[in-house]
């Protein structure tokens, strides 16, 4: 079954302070929905105090990430789903909860991995 990635920028999220709070109840309203649901895989944010590190083969390291590339920030939700109409339910209940519009992606297959 197909994995899909719903996500968004942390700069999507644009919240009064004092609704923060109820945002996160909302977020993890749905997430527990999709766990009783049996199709949660992972849920969660980067920590955005924590630097990115870019570890080149060689194990040589350098600060930030890829050169070019924007900042992967935000918040992420991978879902095992059937379908991706169903995915996209699922993604809108995100964006209702988050106050706003998620990415839908679905994972390549890899029958090795």
């Amino acid at each position: 079954m197909p994995h899909y990635l719903i996500s968004f920028p942390a700069a999507a999220m644009s919240v009064p302070a004092a609704e923060l709070a109820q945002v996160g109840r909302d977020a993890h309203a749905v997430i527990e929905a999709a766990k009783a649901a049996g199709v949660y895989v992972f849920a969660g944010g980067l920590d955005a105090t924590a630097p990115s590190l870019l570890v080149a083969a060689d194990g040589r390291i350098t600060d930030g990430g890829h050169p070019g590339a924007p900042p992967l920030d935000g918040g992420f939700t991978v879902l095992e789903l059937p379908s991706r109409d169903e995915a996209i339910v699922w993604a809108a209940r995100l964006a209702r909860a988050c106050r706003c519009p998620q990415a839908l992606r679905v994972f390549g297959l890899d029958p090795q991995a």
